[in-house]
């Protein structure tokens, strides 16, 4: 698991690392039951305060994406997979979003935008 916290970032130590866990768990990069590191290992390795770490990992807990097992650590959650596609879901919608607005701005036809989607999906059944 490779986690990079940027103090120049705008957003919070935990909130980064939070988002990019959830993106290797919406990537299948970390899969169900997958242990992660404790959070004073985290912690020592980011070079932050195992309580920004702890934050981290409450948040994710709260969203679905890990339950934590007293005295053993904190695991990829599995029972949450409609979560997971629900998350999945919206962050397709909120892409295809972008690519509309983008084409309306480029002056880009919805048949052009559509004829464009299917060669892209074309493309990747290649």
């Amino acid at each position: 698991m490779e986690i990079v916290v940027s103090n120049a970032s705008d957003q919070p130590i935990y909130e980064q690392i939070a988002s990019q866990i959830r993106a290797q768990v919406l990537a299948g990069q970390l899969t169900e039951g997958q242990q992660l590191p404790s959070i004073r290992m985290l912690a020592t390795q980011l070079r932050i305060s195992a309580i920004t770490t702890k934050r981290a990992y409450q948040e994710l807990e709260t969203q679905g994406f890990i339950h934590t097992v007293p005295g053993k650590g904190c695991f990829v959650a599995g029972d949450n997979l409609e979560l997971l596609r629900e998350e999945r879901l919206r962050m397709v919608e909120a892409s295809l979003a972008k690519a509309v607005a983008d084409a309306r701005t480029a002056g880009i036809t919805a048949d052009e935008l559509r004829e464009m989607l299917d060669l892209q999906l074309e493309d990747e059944n290649q």
